[in-house]
């Protein structure tokens, strides 16, 4: 039945609008259905062309490329008539990191007795130092196959079984068991299947270091993205505590088929077992040495945030947060083949952060300001493991019960005008009704994550906030082109991620088609206003691994 639009003539929605979101007739009130036009493709562009630019060096944290872009995102704001909203009424939110720039050896040799072989640093292996050191030794440590290392006690999987690993280095397969639909949600990768729960994982259990065999189908990226991600300087939280290895890092397929043989196994044998759980660890019996040099830097990034105030005196108090971040890679070591050393981050994700621009103003354009406040976070240091956004969710402007919901913004469609709308995450929240209603409100379709095995719930600045129990959006691109033949945008994608994606590669470009960008944008734009304007908070769908936190975070408002 079509639900009337009186409505839409109040000064200031209601609940309705939640009602409304879930009705095939949904569309935007009156007094926000043109707010979506400030949302423009000179917007788009003029934003990444600056933070994309070679001037900002890449934008690596603690860089002069990285406050360029924190002031260049903060006076955009406070043009807009955006209040800050960080400590001190301050625009800046500090976050203190520590770099790492690690010297692994040359050649990393396995050792049998009096036997041994070499891999090769780059080539063969990546490995930086787990402790912020300036000198890391490991001494005749033996490699233990461990499987996908994971222990989940709901799924009656342990790959352990109470094996001592310490002193060891522990060999990971990457991702989670997929065989069984049943287990791990069949394709979809949990948690349990990113690196870094494996890392987590083998320092808990004392180990003395991890490696991770790398294959572009169980990353979802291919090895020469571990190269760029695992070179130079790496950053953690200086506030980092908790227990650590000695040395992490990545094997080729070719290299762990190399270890493996060289002691005597077979890796497609083990593979095999490990999908069972009855798989145990297997000592290799082959060992390593290695002395690790690490120069340690202490250095700051910054969190931009900024606030637009809510028109309900009571739902005021309470905060849909929009989000992304505005750092990248900053500067290769050494320039590639093309003369070019500068990781530029145009799509990753100076697009972001140019969309969420473009959406603040379109918001502080209302006439008419939604219930709900509006929170923009532009945070830092992403690309070195959601680190900003984990200072965030660690020390929030505003209490995690107090956030309705995140709106997350990593990358833009470039390729134009899509029938579909990529959620990635879908299943987990009632907030995918809203998503829904208003992409049908543009005539297109929501589709799941078509990528599950690449665990892309996990990987961006969503997840810092799903932690601490804050429901969240983040989308990818479509992939139906409008006008294009079927399969064509999918294989662009991949394209992008095999030959652009954390290379110097991703750069400006006018030959993009942004009209797929605004968009989303608009649709984003719209979701928020429907979240700031609904009486009910959103949630978590029963039983989702993230309903307890969001409990934790309403009880400790409540009290």
């Amino acid at each position: 039945m079509i639900k009337t639009l009186i409505l839409s003539l109040l000064p200031i929605l209601t609940a309705a609008d939640a009602v409304l979101a879930q009705n095939s007739a949904w569309s935007p009130a009156a007094a926000h259905a043109n707010a979506g036009q400030a949302i423009t493709e000179d917007g788009l562009r003029s934003h990444i062309r600056f933070l994309a630019d070679d001037l900002l060096e890449g934008r690596g944290p603690g860089s002069r490329g990285d406050e360029l872009a924190q002031l260049y995102i903060s006076t955009e704001l406070q043009s807009l008539g955006i209040k800050p909203a960080a400590d001190n009424q301050s625009w800046y939110q500090p976050v203190p990191l520590q770099g790492l720039t690690t010297t692994p050896p040359a050649k990393l040799k396995i050792t049998k007795g009096a036997d041994g072989i070499e891999l090769q640093l780059h080539e063969d292996y990546v490995g930086v130092s787990g402790q912020p050191q300036e000198q890391v030794s490991i001494e005749d440590a033996e490699l233990v196959f461990v499987g996908y290392g994971i222990q989940a006690p709901e799924y009656n999987w342990d790959d352990f079984k109470g094996v001592d690993v310490r002193g060891k280095i522990l060999v990971f397969m990457n991702n989670d068991p997929e065989s069984d639909p049943g287990l791990f949600a069949g394709r979809r990768r949990l948690y349990y299947g990113r690196w870094d729960y494996k890392y987590e994982k083998a320092a808990e259990l004392g180990a003395a270091g991890a490696l991770i065999i790398h294959t572009t189908a169980s990353a979802g990226y291919p090895y020469q993205v571990v190269q760029t991600g695992w070179s130079g300087e790496e950053f953690e939280l200086a506030s980092h505590s908790g227990p650590r290895t000695r040395f992490k890092g990545w094997l080729t397929e070719d290299a762990a088929q190399r270890v493996v043989q060289f002691a005597g196994f077979d890796l497609a044998q083990l593979r095999a077992a490990a999908e069972s759980r009855e798989f145990r660890p297997v000592a290799l019996g082959v060992s390593t040495t290695l002395d690790l040099e690490c120069r340690i830097r202490h250095q700051n990034t910054r969190n931009v945030i900024g606030v637009l105030p809510g028109a309900d005196p009571r739902l005021g108090q309470e905060y849909v947060v929009f989000m992304a971040h505005h750092d990248h890679l900053g500067l290769a070591a050494e320039r590639d083949e093309n003369g070019d050393q500068i990781y530029n981050g145009a799509i990753d994700n100076a697009s972001g952060t140019a969309s969420l621009l473009n959406i603040a103003k379109a918001l502080a354009n209302l006439e008419v300001r939604p219930r709900r406040s509006i929170l923009f976070a532009f945070v830092g240091a992403e690309e070195q493991g959601l680190l900003g956004s984990e200072h965030f969710a660690a020390h929030p402007p505003v209490p995690a019960g107090k956030m309705a919901a995140v709106i997350n913004i990593d990358g833009v469609n470039f390729l134009g005008k899509t029938h579909d709308l990529n959620l990635i995450g879908n299943g987990k929240t009632n907030l995918d009704s809203i998503v829904e209603a208003v992409a049908k409100w543009q005539h297109r379709t929501v589709v799941p994550d078509y990528f599950p095995d690449r665990g892309y719930y996990y990987r961006s600045d969503q997840f810092s906030l799903a932690k601490i129990g804050v429901p969240g959006i983040y989308l990818h691109s479509g992939v139906n082109v409008v006008g294009k033949p079927d399969g064509w945008g999918k294989q662009q994608l991949e394209d992008w991620v095999d030959e652009t994606y954390h290379q110097p590669s991703d750069e400006y470009s006018e030959d993009w088609d942004l009209a797929g960008a605004i968009d989303d944008a608009q649709l984003l734009m719209q979701v928020g206003i429907v979240i700031a304007n609904q009486e009910e908070l959103p949630a978590w769908l029963p039983g989702d691994e993230f309903e307890a936190a969001r409990q934790k975070a309403l009880e400790a408002v409540r009290e």
